[in-house]
């Protein structure tokens, strides 16, 4: 038999910088430290003493999570096979009713987005986007100007009738 080889695939050349640990100057990655003979950090040490009693606590409790859930299962699977002509209807009604309610939300999202970006566009083709902002400026002015008159109007009523109590305790 004739051996087969692929002669029209480049060789690739990998290329592995090397570094020296025992740089005097600091420069380049090392920066002057030998990193193979030294060992964690504290911060490292105590990271892993705090975090293995917490990973090993949430460990334990999914795993008596899925030995309930499995013990569950097992357990109510007859009652699955006794009810499944009831419930299998059920289940597919309601998940249909489900995504029907996704998809209505969904496409009413898209239709409100797509008629702001319409809306959107043609405002600003047609330069009204600026007449909006002169409005509402023109809206916000008067109405700090009313709430001005306004506030001045119950100052009024008020120091009106402080002095109408001033003065009937003048009287008495």
């Amino acid at each position: 038999m004739a051996e087969i080889r692929d002669r029209n695939q480049p060789h690739q050349v990998q290329v592995h910088p090397q570094y020296r640990y025992d740089n005097p100057a600091g420069v380049g990655y090392g920066g002057g430290k030998n990193y193979q003979s030294s060992g964690p950090s504290t911060s490292q040490v105590l990271a892993v003493l705090t975090l293995l009693p917490v990973g090993g606590t949430l460990l334990a409790f999914a795993g008596l999570t899925l030995a309930g859930t499995v013990i569950g299962l097992l357990l109510a699977t007859p009652l699955f096979l006794i009810f499944s002509p009831i419930l299998v209807p059920a289940v597919i009604a309601i998940s249909m009713a489900v995504a029907g309610f996704l998809s209505s939300g969904a496409f009413g999202l898209t239709g409100l987005s797509s008629l702001n970006y319409v809306l959107n566009k043609v405002r600003y083709a047609t330069g009204t986007e600026e007449m909006d902002l002169e409005q509402a400026r023109r809206r916000m002015q008067d109405m700090a100007g009313y709430v001005g008159a306004k506030t001045k109007e119950v100052g009024q009523k008020i120091e009106n009738k402080a002095h109408e109590g001033q003065v009937t305790t003048a009287r008495t």
